[in-house]
């Protein structure tokens, strides 16, 4: 049987509850090489919500959404950065931080949102709506980034599309997403037909079923879901924000329609609570593991690289988010 260090011991009692210790042998090795390598890089991990619980409790430097990690990303004094989550989170932290070494450890860690837009799509919509504002979602590639006016995240969405004071925005690639903010502001949105295979899943019947099932729960969704499930849900707001909710109002029992990661996350951090999990998983948050953190240091692989003239533009449409 592996012998198990003393710092990995200690960093089960972090997963206990989601990761027997008969269980533990077989992530303890890889979290010891983590640690160690992350020493001599001189390196960071960046992990998003949507990391299973070894990962983001164990190994992780900076945790939380997209919006939390590109704004902490540019804090970051290390010299190469491991980006746990999908490609285009990975090209963010690289657009922040030019000078750094960032690395992720699958290349096919992509995004259904990410796909579903073109830089080319970008230019006909404007085309189309000429001297109209577009608002893209991080949840793309710097290249359509490169084409937009200013991005935002799940958790911003709404201040940024009111920041700009303008009658009528463009909003990419999610159509959901779209829809929900357009529920509660004034400007009128054009959406585009994007949406997260993850959480397009989603129906007001689960919800409905779960009520049922389990009277009293509390419904949480991500604005990424179609408008009539976040109308049937008690919240609905970004990983960061759902979280939020559960620490402050400690509801007895809840339920978070989004990720399955997220909530063993959440109820890591909150055990007093009960959590029922009718959850999609990403099929692309799963291909990041502790092996392929592991060989991303010892191989330095995978290095993001974005086009200088690409990256010019495209963090000019970042940085415009995060001044909002």
């Amino acid at each position: 049987m592996t012998a198990i260090s003393p710092a990995a011991a200690a960093l089960h009692s972090r997963v206990a509850s989601f990761i027997p210790a008969i269980e533990w042998p077989v992530f303890s090795g890889d979290i010891d090489a983590i640690l160690r390598l992350k020493l001599e890089r001189n390196a960071v991990i960046l992990a998003h919500n949507y990391q299973t619980p070894e990962i983001f409790h164990c190994v992780a430097d900076i945790v939380g959404d997209s919006l939390a990690l590109a704004r902490k990303a540019m804090d970051v004094e290390a010299d190469v950065i491991v980006l746990a989550g999908v490609h285009f989170m990975a090209e963010s932290a690289k657009l922040l931080n030019p000078g750094k070494i960032v690395l992720i450890p699958d290349m096919g860690a992509g995004c259904s949102l990410a796909d579903s837009i073109t830089p080319d799509d970008i230019r006909l919509m404007r085309q189309r709506h000429p001297g109209i504002p577009v608002v893209t979602y991080v949840n793309t590639s710097a290249a359509v980034k490169a084409e937009s006016d200013i991005c935002c995240t799940s958790g911003n969405a709404k201040a940024v599309v009111e920041s700009l004071g303008v009658p009528r925005v463009i909003m990419l690639p999610d159509e959901y997403l779209a829809q929900n903010i357009a529920n509660q502001t004034d400007v009128e949105i054009i959406a585009w037909k994007g949406h997260c295979e993850v959480h397009e899943r989603f129906t007001p019947g689960d919800i409905r079923e779960l009520r049922a099932a389990h009277p009293g729960i509390i419904v949480l969704a991500h604005p990424e879901c179609p408008p009539e499930v976040v109308a049937e849900a008690d919240f609905a707001g970004s990983t960061a924000a759902m979280s939020d909710y559960v620490g402050q109002e400690k509801p007895a029992r809840v339920v978070l329609m989004t990720e399955c990661s997220m909530s063993d996350n959440v109820a890591i951090e909150h055990p007093e609570v009960e959590f029922i999990r009718p959850c999609n998983l990403c099929p692309h948050m799963k291909r990041i593991t502790l092996a392929n953190i592991r060989a991303a240091l010892e191989g330095m692989r995978h290095p993001v690289t974005i086009d200088p003239a690409v990256a010019v533009r495209a963090r000019l449409a970042v940085e415009r988010m995060l001044a909002v």
